[in-house]
């Protein structure tokens, strides 16, 4: 297998000059991490003197929530004559807890496949439906405590980035998708964003950031984010006190003139609130369940972080979901996002079974079917 010999296929000259290379990365990763580690025991006092380091003996106790993870990808197999469009999201229950029933034995899922002709486009539609679907099904869960993968801020993203070459590519069966769901993908939003119910929490776990929250308050070093300084600095079972979320260079914005007439006064008014929430509504914090795992990112509406119950059911629900060194992340999310990158390997043999089904039928040289679906790229996405 081409895991077994990463550099069979590679020239020998090329894998020499990488290898020698990599005792001069080394030495500078190893400076980076010492200048980190130098840094941690003043970078606590910080915190702990501002008030911003808490313990899990801190919050009350509540029972262990009941978990879902939601996660979702988008493959094309961009073949000779078309491109071949999938898009799904995937929702799976976490552990349950012993005093608990299942809700859901069997993943839930939403999915999208179309036939597009070529158009650079498509995979920017595509992913915005994809976070659309994962929306839908986080809103739909019966879970008390529900995980997203990524930011909350990446819907608004996605949304505008594919509104924009709707506007270009309006004649795509994609286009045409997200046009129709649009309104519910944003009414899905704004549930998780503002998180009204009592009994529900949406938290966002993103596993790569950049942001700084902490970082900026505190006058950390800008070479580190602060999932890396915090890594290093919370120890097993503490957690930092929820903060605003970075704002932007410029304000939230959702493009909605590329959708019907008769739905953009609707669309705007959502889109209006969806910014306002992302701008004032949503707090950030960093927990450390276990020494085996890193600082992970949880961000949540207010409500959620400045209610103690609710909060204190989120840290629970991430702990017991966390319960072993082979996932760094919580269980549920885990599993939603094994099942969600089998997608683009499903891809070429879901195009395979059609090939074969278009020979069964086709009239005219068999060759002409086997030619027309050649794929000869494949693109991904989460």
């Amino acid at each position: 297998m081409a895991t077994d010999r990463p550099f069979a296929d590679l020239p020998a000259a090329l894998v020499d000059e990488v290898l020698n290379r990599t005792q001069d990365i080394s030495k500078i990763m190893l400076a980076a991490f010492q200048e980190m580690r130098s840094e941690m025991q003043p970078r606590r006092q910080q915190l702990e003197q501002a008030g911003l380091l808490k313990r899990e003996g801190d919050l009350q106790y509540v029972p262990i929530p009941t978990t879902s993870g939601i996660d979702g990808a988008f493959a094309i197999e961009r073949l000779l004559a078309t491109d071949l469009v999938a898009a799904a999201a995937v929702a799976v229950e976490g552990i349950t807890p012993p005093s608990e029933t299942r809700h859901w034995p069997d993943p839930y899922h939403h999915v999208l496949v179309e036939v597009e002709h070529h158009n650079v486009d498509t995979g920017t539609i595509a992913r915005a439906s994809m976070i659309g679907m994962e929306l839908n099904l986080a809103t739909s869960c019966p879970h008390q405590v529900v995980f997203i993968d990524g930011s909350l801020t990446t819907p608004l993203i996605f949304f505008n980035q594919a509104l924009n070459r709707i506007a270009e590519s309006p004649d795509l069966k994609v286009s045409q998708y997200l046009l129709e769901h649009i309104e519910e993908y944003l009414l899905a939003y704004k549930t998780i964003l503002k998180a009204e119910r009592s009994d529900k929490a949406w938290v966002a776990i993103p596993k790569y950031t950049t942001r700084r929250e902490f970082g900026k308050r505190m006058s950390w070093p800008k070479a580190f984010d602060d999932r890396a300084m915090l890594t290093g600095i919370l120890q097993a079972g503490e957690f930092t006190t929820p903060s605003v979320l970075e704002k932007p260079e410029r304000p939230w914005h959702l493009n909605v003139n590329p959708t019907p007439a008769e739905k953009r006064q609707k669309l705007n008014e959502l889109a209006e609130e969806v910014t306002n929430y992302l701008s004032t509504n949503i707090r950030v914090m960093y927990y450390r369940p276990f020494n085996w795992l890193p600082a992970l990112r949880l961000e949540m509406s207010q409500g959620v972080a400045e209610s103690p119950g609710r909060f204190a059911s989120v840290i629970h629900a991430v702990k017991h979901q966390c319960g072993t060194s082979a996932m760094m992340e919580p269980y549920p999310l885990y599993m939603a996002d094994r099942m969600a990158k089998s997608l683009a390997s499903a891809i070429p043999t879901f195009r395979q079974v059609t090939s074969q089904y278009m020979a069964e039928t086709y009239q005219g040289d068999i060759g002409d079917v086997f030619l027309g679906l050649h794929g000869y790229r494949s693109e991904t996405g989460r």
